[in-house]
């Protein structure tokens, strides 16, 4: 009995002691070094060899794609989701019989099957004595002389050397060369460091370190943070770091913002689109072109008659290709049509209205094509004659067409008619029956003196030319707001509401508040803005005057305001800009505008002005130019709004005002001096947003802590830093500042600057008028050197 009992407690022992074997060989199993004593390594051990600070790992990981398939490498440990820093074989996986190990003359190999060549990345040997295969603290994997910080893969992390680098993404088609990004199977650089210097090193505060102490900044920069430097597969540089308390990468700098400027994103022949919502791409063909392999387009009727031709124009696109593009000189744009046409081999040309007359032909095949607001070419797209396809890009490069109020005459008197003596005395019964009631009428709109005379002013509104204003219900405008229900913003002369009118338009509906005392600026805006015609005005389509409300109904504007583009990462300035400031409900998160996009604004705004100023019969002063008054399109096509501060006289008038009007902060001096108020009113209120558009910070935001708060003048300061200290870099919006290049945007932001400073000029007369400034700003007039401007309500000692 005894001896049964020993051998079951014998056999019970042994079970427990297979079961826990078994248990552990599950467990992952940490080691510090892998020496020859523990060699070989499989992927079935499940081993991993952790650094000194548990930060990284590295082993055999599987192919996401492929569970049965592993790349040796090292990634981020205990970070949901590995991330991968480095491979050995990340082209090549391994299967699970495949084994690293240290042969008997010390060299590490990495084999796949018994008596197969080795895949590590380059020969690595030690003495057989020697501390093994180690990680370190800073990710770097270390073996006898060999590092894997020598060849790296398509990460750079903290500290690691990048100077004389080259990566490349693992399907091949970019890498990046110590400075520039590479589009690999046409050897093209579509990148290249804004200094043109080389990267040297990452380290972990957010800097990129560049020959001549040039540097790039992380968005987080100041912060220490696991960081690394990756080329993505899409072929995008970026700078990550990790964000604990989401567990998310977050990108904190990348080479180029718009993706659509990576070459290869899209085929030959095709438009890459980019969606400044959710920064993804998507791969148009152009009209007369049908989708083809591989993202790439074709024509749809090929051209078989060199005369037999037309061109399509495409706005703000731009093909980009290198050895198939001739690049001409030309008068003007009839000889580089005409040189177009005489090339068989020619599908387009790209032409730039800038004065330049620069003249680009698409030989042979379109290549890297993108659209782009910031892009100063257009595309003309060489089609047969047949094709019925019509351009659907167009745009601010549209020639603008602006439309004075025509006036009306009466139609010309019928001839006399040889009418019977029953025919006049029916007229004259039926003359005298209209006499009589339109008297009666009369009389009657005399008793409600409050509803004749909106009835007046309407009617002097309804006689204006075909396509002007519509008179909507209130009932119309409350179905379309659905009762007023989704407001957009708010200022201080109402509420704008979004709604939709019942053939599909969206508009922005404005209600006016206090009616009472806000009837003259409600007449004042829809007999300014109904006569308005401009690129760069925003267009009434409307009106409701009924049931005590006043209501505006403009085009919708769907981007929003320039304040959100450009101060949406400052906080709520004074109290006293709130009432005036539009409040936008609901905004997201704007993209940054690059330099040429706020030039093309600056730009825009500028005509407009002018247009008001001097091209239309009537004098228009607007009286309250702020960002928030500047509206921006689909494509950024800015449009000026909110007339309800405009004054309308006579050209050879001067005008008096007798209470100030406009925003704290963008008004003229001459606002606080009994002076008479000209256009140069509105010159001034510009040269601040165009100061506001170069720099993203608010004019009366201090910007430098060295200024005392009290003598704080942003105008001032600005010329200091420009014309004294010879530094526009320290002006300019820190979120782009790094995309600065001084050989490709000095001169037009110079002339921004010196444009500005002109602007604001104390005295009204030392200002230019808004046609020469819109002159200065394109830059076909000379900006001499201007003065210092002055503080209006400051001592300037």
């Amino acid at each position: 009995m005894s001896l049964n009992f020993n051998l079951l407690l014998f056999i019970f022992f042994i079970s427990i002691s297979i079961s826990n074997l078994q248990f552990l060989s599950s467990q992952e199993q940490n080691f510090s070094s892998f020496s020859i004593s523990i060699s070989p390594w499989t992927p079935s051990q499940n081993k991993i060899l952790l650094s000194p600070n548990s930060t990284f790992a590295a082993g055999f990981l599987p192919v996401p794609t492929s569970p049965n398939l592993y790349t040796f490498s090292v990634w981020y440990h205990n970070i949901s989701g590995p991330t991968v820093v480095w491979s050995a074989n990340d082209k090549s996986p391994v299967g699970s019989s495949a084994s690293l190990i240290i042969t008997r003359s010390g060299e590490l190999q990495l084999i796949n099957s018994s008596g197969g060549q080795s895949l590590w990345p380059s020969r690595a040997v030690s003495s057989t004595n020697g501390t093994g295969l180690t990680l370190q603290a800073s990710g770097k994997l270390v073996y006898g002389n060999w590092d894997s910080f020598s060849i790296p893969t398509t990460t750079f992390l903290p500290n690691q050397g990048i100077n004389g680098s080259t990566v490349v993404t693992k399907n091949g088609k970019f890498k990046f060369e110590t400075k520039r990004l590479v589009f690999v199977p046409e050897n093209d650089t579509y990148w290249i460091s804004t200094v043109n210097e080389d990267f040297l090193m990452l380290d972990d505060l957010g800097n990129i370190v560049q020959a001549n102490n040039q540097k790039y900044y992380s968005s987080d920069y100041g912060v220490r943070k696991l960081r690394r430097l990756t080329l993505d597969e899409d072929g995008n540089l970026r700078l990550y770091s990790y964000d604990p308390s989401s567990g998310q990468w977050i990108t904190g700098w990348k080479a180029l913002f718009q993706s659509c400027r990576i070459h290869g994103t899209c085929g030959a022949n095709s438009i890459c689109m980019f969606n400044v919502s959710d920064l993804s791409t998507s791969c148009v063909c152009p009209p007369g072109y049908r989708r083809g392999p591989n993202d790439s387009c074709e024509q749809k009727i090929p051209i078989r008659d060199l005369g037999n031709s037309k061109f399509l124009r495409l706005d703000f696109v731009n093909f980009t290709g290198g050895l198939n593009q001739t690049d001409i000189k030309t008068t003007n744009f009839s000889t580089c049509e005409a040189q177009c046409l005489t090339n068989a081999k020619c599908l387009g040309f790209m032409f730039k209205y800038d004065g330049t007359n620069s003249c680009i032909l698409q030989l042979e095949r379109m290549a890297f094509g993108y659209w782009s607001p910031g892009t100063e070419t257009v595309m003309y797209l060489r089609v047969d004659k047949s094709e019925t396809d019509e351009s659907n890009f167009t745009g601010m490069t549209n020639l603008m067409e602006t439309t004075c109020p025509v006036r009306i005459s009466l139609p010309s008197a019928p001839k006399e008619s040889r009418a019977t003596t029953r025919n006049i005395a029916i007229i004259c019964t039926l003359f005298a029956a209209e006499l009589l009631s339109g008297a009666f009428f009369f009389w009657t709109f005399l008793k409600k003196y409050i509803k004749y005379r909106d009835m007046a002013r309407t009617f002097g509104l309804e006689v204006m030319p075909a396509g002007g204003p519509k008179r909507f219900s209130y009932a119309e405008l409350k179905v379309a707001t659905k009762d007023f229900t989704n407001p957009i913003g708010k200022g201080g002369f109402g509420v704008v509401y979004r709604g939709e009118l019942s053939d599909g338009r969206v508009v922005a509906v404005k209600s006016l508040k206090n009616i009472a005392g806000g009837d003259a600026d409600f007449w004042a805006e829809v007999t300014i803005i109904a006569r308005m015609h401009h690129l760069n005005l925003v267009r009434l389509w409307g009106f409701c005057a009924e049931k005590g409300s006043r209501i505006l109904v403009y085009e919708y504007v769907s981007n929003g305001s320039l304040d959100e583009f450009l101060f949406q990462t400052v906080e709520a300035e004074s109290s006293e800009m709130e009432e005036e400031t539009a409040e936008i409900v609901g905004s997201k998160k704007k993209p940054i505008l690059d330099w040429n996009i706020r030039y093309r604004i600056a730009l825009g705004v500028a005509r407009a002005i002018a247009y008001l100023h001097e091209e239309c019969l009537e004098w228009v002063l607007h009286c309250d130019i702020k960002p928030e008054n500047i509206l921006l399109g689909d494509d950024f096509c800015p449009k000026v709004s909110d007339f309800g501060l405009a004054k309308l006289k006579k050209k050879e008038d001067m005008m008096s005002v007798s209470r100030m009007r406009g925003t704290p902060g963008y008004m003229a001096p001459e606002w606080t001096r009994p002076d008479p108020i000209t256009s140069k009113a509105d010159v001034y209120s510009f040269g601040l947003v165009l100061l506001e558009i170069v720099s993203g910070s608010r004019n009366f935001v201090q910007l430098d802590p060295k200024v005392e708060s009290h003598q704080w003048f942003f105008p001032r300061w600005a010329f200091d830093k420009v014309f004294k200290e010879m530094n526009v870099e320290d002006i300019l919006d820190h979120r782009i500042k790094h995309s600065y290049d001084s050989r490709e945007h000095f001169d037009m932001i110079n002339r921004m600057v010196k444009t500005a400073m002109w602007c604001l000029q104390d005295r009204p007369d030392m200002r230019p008028s808004m046609g020469k400034v819109s002159k200065m700003l394109e830059g076909t007039v000379e900006i001499t050197e201007p003065k210092e401007p002055t503080i209006f309500y400051l001592s300037d000692d």
